[in-house]
């Protein structure tokens, strides 16, 4: 095979009376889908966990000279600023510095968002509306530069400071310093892009595409009613502390992710979009695996102290093509019934029959590789899959995204 254009991963894990992602009351999130309401899990949620797992495979063990994006709309407040009052420096003029920086990445200026209603005089002079993501690179990058000019003329007013930064962004290198400090924002955002509102080179296009995880049955919630004892007083008097309650949720969920590979590989290498065949793919390869890993075994949710939200995929299934992707959620247009025993062994052997209908429809052209806790041979759809385990698929894959070969 030739290295691949997408790769699709469809996945299926199940969880126990969980609550893996609230909305704004404080319920499961829910969708309706082919006529029934399903348990979700958005893309949000799903992408921040993978993100931010602590774990042998996250995206902060892919290489050593990448870090993970730091994603705040303080970066400058929080972070930089204070950075630069500790060794000394006037704040209006390190203010001045980093007002001409923020012009200088994200252009136009910032109408304050959540902080619109307060007056001029309230708001920080650096307040951003939006969130900002950066590599921690980026931000020692931004403090060396700041303090190379405010060491210029210690004595110098914030006006002085500001032509001081507006003569060096007119230096053709530095400018070009600045454009590819812009799109320098960590190996999540290579990933999973990244918006500026205010200048459109800034903005960095997603290369891994995640749909919201649904149930392939109708949602199973109850509410748990729960109260929190007294040791002091119970004893003495009954009655608890606290009475109180939270919404439980059980589920098999199908979990679908897209990656564009030649996206994925501009964005982690720099290099443009149309040379990503002749570009070194080897981080990129090494990021798929990685993801692989982290969605079969990093679980989103709340509530961890009470309900140990935590498994492992049962069904990994990879496919890589030039075509353009299609989900396999439609498996499930039709819920499962909830009764009728082995709800995995059913939901595996639908995936089956839908691949194998989809491939009598328009062939069977992607490579595929398939790591099932049961087993898959008599299952006709499933017959063009390489079967391994969890960790053999994904080095096979990326070795496919490296050299386009299997392993």
């Amino acid at each position: 095979m030739t290295t691949p254009r997408f790769l699709q991963i469809s996945m299926l894990t199940s969880y126990a009376a969980v609550l893996l992602n609230r909305d704004d009351a404080g319920l499961a999130k829910r969708m309706r889908f082919g006529g029934a309401v399903r348990t979700r899990v958005s893309s949000q949620c799903l992408k921040r966990h993978w993100r931010m797992a602590d774990d042998g495979y996250g995206l902060d063990k892919v290489d050593p000279k990448l870090t993970r994006s730091i994603h705040s709309r303080e970066i400058f407040t929080r972070l930089i600023e204070p950075r630069l009052m500790e060794q000394g420096y006037d704040t209006a003029n390190v203010q001045a510095v980093l007002k001409g920086f923020i012009q200088a990445l994200y252009g136009g200026k910032d109408k304050g968002g959540d902080d619109a209603a307060k007056t001029d005089k309230d708001r920080h002079p650096l307040a951003r509306s939006e969130v900002i993501v950066l590599g921690e690179p980026e931000v020692e990058f931004l403090i060396a530069q700041a303090k190379a000019i405010l060491d210029t003329d210690k004595n110098a007013e914030p006006k002085a400071i500001d032509n001081l930064v507006k003569g060096l962004l007119k230096n053709k290198e530095a400018k070009e310093n600045f454009k590819a400090l812009a799109n320098g924002a960590g190996i999540d955002a290579a990933m999973f892009g990244r918006f500026v509102s205010g200048d459109p080179e800034a903005r960095i296009s997603s290369a891994v595409h995640v749909a919201h995880a649904l149930t392939v049955h109708a949602e199973a919630a109850e509410t748990d009613y729960f109260t929190a004892v007294d040791d002091l007083t119970t004893a003495s008097e009954g009655g608890s502390g606290h009475l109180g309650a939270a919404e439980l949720t059980s589920g098999l969920f199908y979990t679908y992710v897209v990656v564009d590979v030649p996206q994925l590989v501009s964005n982690m290498t720099g290099e443009p979009f149309e040379d990503w065949t002749r570009s070194d793919r080897t981080v990129a390869a090494r990021v798929v695996n990685h993801l692989i890993r982290l969605m079969a075994t990093v679980s989103p949710g709340a509530k961890l102290g009470s309900t140990a939200p935590y498994d492992h995929a049962g069904l990994v299934l990879v496919e890589a093509g030039e075509r353009q992707p299609r989900t396999l959620a439609n498996a499930y247009l039709d819920p499962l019934p909830l009764s009728g025993g082995n709800l995995f062994g059913r939901a595996v052997a639908s995936l089956g029959e839908y691949l194998a209908a989809m491939d009598a429809m328009y062939d069977a052209e992607e490579t595929r590789w398939l790591a099932c806790r049961t087993s898959t041979a008599d299952m006709p759809g499933f017959k063009h899959c390489h079967v391994l385990t969890v960790p053999k698929l994904a080095e096979a894959v990326d070795a496919a995204v490296i050299k386009g070969e299997l392993a």
